[in-house]
């Protein structure tokens, strides 16, 4: 099992085109651990916008009387992907992992992939 710090030092160096992640409760907006970025790119300030599209998504998941699960949610900008993965399991309840990636080096299906060994290796 990886803490926090581990997991998130592991999806910038395993990632293929990673330039930032953070661990984030959705519930409150808050990241509770971030890496990368940059000084143009603030992770805490994506962490709270995303916790919106999050919201945004179940409360029309939940209109819909759709009862699936999340499991990721894909933004895909010109030079970026933005992937935001939803903690399963007792501990991630409320919890994102968010991971931006250069699209120009990224591969997608395998940055999916490689999040989602990682969120099962996580204990918060």
């Amino acid at each position: 099992m990886a803490n926090t710090e581990t997991a998130l030092k592991e999806c910038l160096a395993s990632i293929e085109g990673a330039t930032g992640v953070a661990l984030v409760d959705y519930t409150s907006g808050m990241a509770l651990g971030t890496m990368g970025g940059s000084k143009t790119f603030d992770l805490n300030v994506a962490a709270a916008g995303n916790t919106d599209v999050i919201r945004a998504k179940m409360r029309t998941m939940e209109m819909l009387g759709l009862k699936a699960e999340i499991e990721d949610i894909l933004i895909t900008l010109t030079d970026q992907y933005h992937l935001i993965r939803l903690l399963s399991g007792r501990s991630g309840n409320g919890l994102f992992l968010y991971l931006v990636l250069d699209a120009k080096r990224a591969n997608l299906a395998m940055a999916r992939h490689q999040l989602k060994k990682i969120e099962q290796d996580l204990e918060v």
